[in-house]
């Protein structure tokens, strides 16, 4: 599938801001589930900007702005062809040991109600896995079947607006992604947090959106969507990655501002 994306994003600085830096993780990269056709940054100060690879392996742009004045604009847009891979990401080179993402956060914590059954269950890890997808959908509860979540509403202590609001019955995207992790971790499963896209489509209009993804020792990553009860498809384009949502935040500035966000995300 092709999928064209159009991400804006929008930073009022704090009153007093002379400089701003801004921590750009608005680049989606080749994997075995997503190539990237076309991509473009568009910010003040781009053409300059320091280009790195994170911790957690994320391409990022650090641009630093001494003349900051009033709002800030940046856009982000091209084309990713994306397949469908069942969710199986498998095991990637270059990436942090899976160790890694086995770390607790204050965002990632699950109570043991919800993952105490499979503590001495006999069943695979995909099995375990899968089973914590349901529990997590069961506790939260689950949007109607023919309105899939699709704009994710981030956390931390940057403000993050993403035009459309979940359902007001239902927790945001990222707590549905938070308690997967959780409880994939209590279990010593690695786990991630994934913020990326979701193309319109099946009574969804696309946009921003997260999910979670698991380690297994055989078939590598995979990726779960607890929200929407399904394992990624070919709708899905992977942006970045951290142990929760406050790590790969699309876009983090100093000072802190108030950043407002959306995407078109529409298959062509």
């Amino acid at each position: 599938m092709r999928i064209e994306i159009d991400h804006s994003l929008t930073c009022s600085l704090p009153p007093g801001a002379a400089a701003l830096v801004m921590h750009m993780m608005l680049t989606p990269q080749n994997g075995p589930s997503q190539t990237v056709e076309s991509w473009s940054v568009e910010a003040a100060g781009i053409g300059n900007a320091g280009r790195f690879r994170d911790g957690y392996g994320n391409a990022v742009h650090l641009v630093n702005q001494t003349r900051a004045e009033g709002e800030m604009t940046i856009g982000a847009r091209g084309k990713v062809v994306t397949q469908d891979t069942n969710g199986v990401l498998g095991k990637l080179a270059g990436e942090p040991v899976p160790s890694l993402y086995k770390r607790v956060t204050a965002l990632t914590r699950a109570p043991v109600t919800l993952y105490g059954k499979y503590r001495s269950a006999k069943d695979s890890r995909l099995d375990v896995l899968h089973g914590l997808m349901a529990r997590v959908g069961e506790t939260l509860g689950l949007p109607e079947e023919d309105e899939p979540m699709t704009q994710m509403q981030a956390t931390g202590e940057q403000t993050q607006g993403q035009g459309t609001e979940p359902e007001p019955e239902l927790p945001p995207t990222v707590d549905y992604v938070h308690l997967f992790i959780g409880a994939a971790r209590a279990l010593d499963i690695p786990a991630r947090f994934v913020c990326g896209y979701l193309a319109a489509g099946e009574g969804g209009p696309g946009g921003l959106h997260a999910w979670a993804e698991a380690y297994d020792d055989k078939l590598g990553w995979i990726g779960f969507d607890a929200q929407n009860q399904i394992c990624p498809t070919e709708r899905y384009v992977r942006l970045a990655v951290g142990l929760d949502a406050e790590s790969a935040l699309p876009l983090r500035t100093f000072p802190v501002g108030e950043i407002q966000q959306q995407a078109v995300v529409k298959a062509v």
